[in-house]
């Protein structure tokens, strides 16, 4: 049953990170406002994301590379955590985008984001 669980979490891990890193390109407004101005280029910063994510989404397939690309995916994670910091510092609301609750950002931050680390480590 665990390696049924394991093979369910790692299609589901890169369903979850192809499509997250593809809606990259089908909806860059999205992330362009969530990208702190002092990171500089926010569309180069988005395209290098949403490859990242694509990428990794794939490498972590075979399990040569998987050790290596979990650690990658928590690597990119940490660094989006100031991109969650900077939209909770702007009211949990951007111009013609994203708002929610402050609580749902705050979630989002301390909740969500470990739990996706802690997903990205768990992959065997």
């Amino acid at each position: 049953m665990r390696r049924k669980w394991s093979k369910i979490s790692l299609l589901v891990f890169v369903v979850f990170y192809a499509f997250a890193g593809l809606n990259h390109f089908i909806n860059p407004e999205f992330y362009l406002s969530l990208i702190p101005p002092a990171f500089g280029d926010a569309h180069l910063i988005n395209v290098w994301a949403g490859i990242a994510e694509m990428g990794l989404a794939i490498l972590i397939i075979p399990e040569k590379t998987r050790k290596w690309v979990k650690y990658g995916v928590i690597l990119m994670l940490i660094a989006f955590i100031p991109s969650h910091v900077y939209f909770i510092q702007l009211g949990s609301c951007v111009n013609e985008g994203l708002c929610v609750s402050e609580w749902v950002a705050w979630t989002r931050l301390i909740i969500i984001h470990p739990l996706l680390i802690l997903w990205a480590y768990s992959i065997k």
